[in-house]
């Protein structure tokens, strides 16, 4: 058991709340346990000018926390002066995750711009900010398509995001902030529906790990991510 009782292979309660503010196309507040994530979708006609006259469009995405998400009160960059790059390198993979999973052609020159604030933070915050913000923009995409402006949703596949690592030497799905911050080792995963991998990220944390530990820390991540996803449909009524 684990120190929230949970199973090795049991994710934290779930929630996806759509439509969670007015004014975005896609807004969604995600939970996983304790993490609380705001993420919005909004439509911008116009991409990068490396993309102009392509037909291609573009998702970008900023990630950042509150000054008080976590245990102890963090400076906002403006404040600091300076971008923070943890936040930074999280956005880059927010944004080249949901790219991933679009026809970016289909949705001709316009840009999906994605936020993902984080309120609260007990872990998995990256990876509770993907699926977020994949339930977000499907929201977004599927309005221009009720609008007619365009014919079809560009998204391809579902994808979702899910953590998993080395706890006191077990393999474990979904870890909550303790078991992150005192893991032997970290790995992040993002997949589409069909498992097949967008983005691995894992590191030792001080500890080498076997082969066999990575394909079971995988086989969890297969595990997880085949349940949010069906959350995810589940949250959009499909």
């Amino acid at each position: 058991m684990r120190v929230d009782g949970r199973k090795d292979n049991e994710l934290r309660t779930i929630n996806i709340k759509r439509k969670f503010t007015k004014y975005a196309e896609g807004s969604v507040l995600i939970e996983f346990g304790d993490t609380k994530v705001l993420c919005t979708a909004s439509i911008d006609n116009d991409v990068p000018a490396f993309l102009r006259n392509s037909g291609r469009g573009w998702v970008s995405a900023e990630y950042s926390m509150l000054p008080r998400a976590t245990h102890t009160r963090n400076k906002r960059d403006s404040v600091s002066g300076r971008v923070n790059p943890r936040a930074s390198e999280i956005s880059r993979l927010i944004g080249r995750s949901l790219r991933a999973c679009i026809d970016l052609k289909m949705l001709g020159e316009r840009q999906i711009l994605i936020d993902c604030d984080v309120l609260q933070a007990d872990g998995g915050t990256r990876t509770a900010s993907i699926t977020g913000a994949f339930v977000a923009m499907y929201d977004a995409l599927d309005g221009l398509v009720k609008c007619g402006e365009l014919s079809q949703n560009p998204i391809k596949l579902f994808l979702a995001a899910i953590s998993v690592g080395v706890y006191e030497g077990m393999p474990l799905l979904d870890l909550n902030y303790i078991e992150d911050n005192n893991c032997d080792t970290d790995m992040n995963l993002v997949m589409l529906e069909d498992l097949s991998i967008i983005e691995i990220q894992g590191t030792a944390e001080g500890v080498a790990f076997p082969r066999e530990v990575l394909n079971r820390m995988l086989d969890l991540g297969e595990h997880g991510i085949k349940q949010l996803i069906s959350k995810q449909k589940s949250s959009l009524g499909i």
